[in-house]
């Protein structure tokens, strides 16, 4: 599966970013997060048409964000989702064993090791470059906008996935320069 579509020009001329290193990270990711959902029995599918600059995941409801570093870029992936994708995944990880409650640190720590397996399975994906990946960090709100500051050196861009039925997955890279 190719994502690199979604890599926004501004990457490449405004930053002066390498096109190939962050296609090969919009890749890895994409494709892990893909790959670990299948592996879980939850069916994701991209959302061409809304890939966008900034972080727009409307409806999220929880964030595990992750740092990543490479000999090239730094920068912040998020797994950001709605609700819906919150029931779906702690259902698909827990066996049905636990409720999906936002309120429940354990089926919260679900998002935050779905982000560590797609993390994980990215970094194998790169084959040819060390990724250097940070703990999740997991946020729990309404409506979460913030993910990492957007500024001259930041540039940020969200690949939203839809999760059968109402689910949204939304997969936030901030680079830095």
């Amino acid at each position: 599966m190719d994502f690199s579509f979604a890599i926004p020009c501004f990457f490449v001329e405004v930053m002066r970013l390498d096109a190939a290193t962050i296609t090969a990270l919009v890749n890895s990711f994409g494709e892990a997060l893909v790959s670990v959902s299948q592996s879980l029995g939850v069916s994701v599918t991209i959302d061409k048409a809304n890939v966008k600059p900034g972080v727009n995941a409307s409806g999220s409801r929880l964030t595990a964000s992750v740092g990543f570093v490479t000999s090239d870029v730094q920068g912040t992936v998020a797994v950001m989702i709605n609700e819906d994708s919150f029931s779906q995944y702690v259902a698909a990880m827990s066996g049905g064993m636990l409720k999906p409650d936002v309120n429940d640190p354990v089926a919260l720590s679900v998002i935050g090791e779905f982000a560590n397996m797609v993390g994980g399975h990215a970094t194998m994906k790169v084959s040819s470059e060390r990724i250097d990946l940070t703990p999740p960090q997991l946020f729990v709100g309404h409506e979460i906008k913030a993910v990492s500051f957007q500024g001259e050196s930041v540039k940020s861009f969200t690949v939203p996935f839809k999760v059968k039925g109402n689910g949204m997955v939304f997969l936030v890279l901030a680079i830095h320069e």
